[in-house]
């Protein structure tokens, strides 16, 4: 959707409507992307309801309210008339002029225990995914059709058996993306536990590389069959998913995750262009040591949301957060309150790193686009408008909760969900900045 944000207009941004968010789950209220299809917003909260907003001033149209909490991200689609999305265990799709339910689809089960991505819808279908955890989880891609919710065809993220009953992972949680040609690609996620135990150090409970995680997938939308992979951290020991959405451009495709590190590929052939390390780096590559380390990224740390693409350049959000880990203990997240954020701007076709900006909290929220304009959310509720070309500050503001989510941008607005997890005084809602 074209918009009138531009470097030279943003500085006008201003609170145009707030829709306050009640509903949520013990990840916070909101950790998804506003969905704007001509003067509606819908939003999808993280007790898997879905609101749908009078644009121009957040008035309620619909709501379709459900209890099944998330820890996200999780979002929308459109197509056809139809809203399309997931519970914690179901896809379904919503008539998007009432909001009534047209049909749901159970796709979780003992190995596939719960989903927690936004759907793409395309040519028909809607690509979703499970994940798993452990033990025994093997998390898989789907295919269902858009107007019944049947299952077109499913792909499992784990290629082989497990090993040890105690091992899980695999899935998908930032949607995919497609080419023109039908070509679709999945970031795939880690498997687990992290880190080990005296008795399978190392991540001894699952051997081995672990095909599919922490890969990009090529697959043809029409039938999943795979077309190539390629496996950024080959027996991934400290959860470095790499999970953030893929970007198509013209015969390149990139993808980042937990890893800290952007990768761009030959779309076609899966033939490595070109990676680049961002953010802080320490211990992240090879077994961990007997002793315990500091390690960077640490959990929760790297590209943990989607980059942004524009005019040959790409914007990535970095979360800098480190721990302490060895290959004889389980990994446990630290406080996800501490680190910082950075936003580097890259050029597309070298990976070379053409300008840094630091946030001063955790870059939690993805990077959005407009025009030559970046936005750049962080967990402490702030938002950032970069200038594109050198990122510098062209405006900024404080929402009334951290920010877990993605911007949308349509027409004159910025909409933003700040619904991270409640501090004192915190107030979950969505927000439309406007012109």
């Amino acid at each position: 959707m074209a918009s009138t944000i531009t470097a030279s207009t943003v500085g006008g941004l201003h609170v145009r409507w707030r829709y306050r968010l009640t509903r949520g789950s013990t990840f916070g209220s909101f950790a998804s992307t506003p969905l704007v299809v001509g003067s509606t917003v819908y939003v999808q909260d993280l007790s898997s309801s879905v609101h749908a907003l009078d644009l121009r001033d957040g008035s309620p149209r619909w709501h379709y309210l459900v209890q099944a909490p998330n820890d996200g991200p999780n979002g929308l689609a459109y197509a056809g008339g139809r809203i399309l999305g997931a519970s914690d265990t179901r896809a379904f799709a919503l008539d998007a002029r009432t909001g009534r339910k047209l049909w749901t689809r159970k796709l979780t089960n003992s190995q596939e225990q719960f989903i927690d991505i936004a759907p793409l819808a395309a040519r028909g279908l809607v690509f979703t995914s499970t994940v798993g955890f452990p033990p025994s989880g093997r998390g898989a891609l789907y295919a269902l059709d858009q107007r019944t919710g049947k299952i077109r065809w499913r792909f499992e993220t784990v290629r082989d058996p497990w090993q040890f009953p105690s091992a899980g992972g695999g899935g998908a949680w930032y949607p995919p993306s497609i080419a023109p040609d039908g070509r679709l690609y999945f970031g795939i996620s880690n498997p687990g536990p992290w880190g080990g135990s005296p008795v399978r150090p190392n991540g001894g409970m699952y051997p081995g590389p672990v095909p599919y995680t922490d890969a990009l997938l090529a697959l043809t939308a029409a039938t999943g069959k795979l077309l190539w992979y390629d496996q950024v951290t080959k027996h991934d020991v400290r959860d470095y998913d790499l999970e953030a959405s893929p970007i198509v451009v013209g015969h390149s495709v990139f993808g980042a995750g937990k890893a800290g590190r952007v990768v761009a590929w030959d779309r076609i052939t899966g033939a490595r262009r070109w990676a680049q390390a961002v953010g802080t780096h320490l211990h992240d590559l090879g077994p961990l040591p007997r002793k315990p380390v500091l390690l960077c990224p640490g959990l929760w740390g790297g590209v943990l949301t989607p980059m942004a693409y524009s005019a040959g350049r790409l914007f990535v959000p970095v979360v800098e957060r480190c721990m302490r880990e060895s290959s004889l203990d389980p990994a446990y997240p630290a406080d996800l309150r501490t680190g910082d954020g950075v936003i580097y701007a890259l050029s597309a076709r070298t990976g070379k790193k053409l300008w840094f900006r630091r946030l001063g909290a955790p870059a939690t929220g993805c990077a959005t686009v407009a025009s030559d304009v970046v936005f750049a959310p962080s967990l402490d509720g702030r938002i950032v408008a970069l200038a594109a070309r050198d990122g510098r500050t062209l405006w900024e503001t404080r929402a009334n909760a951290g920010i877990n989510g993605c911007p949308s941008v349509a027409r004159d607005l910025v909409i933003v969900g700040a619904g991270a997890p409640r501090r004192a005084g915190s107030t979950p809602e969505i927000v439309a900045y406007g012109l």
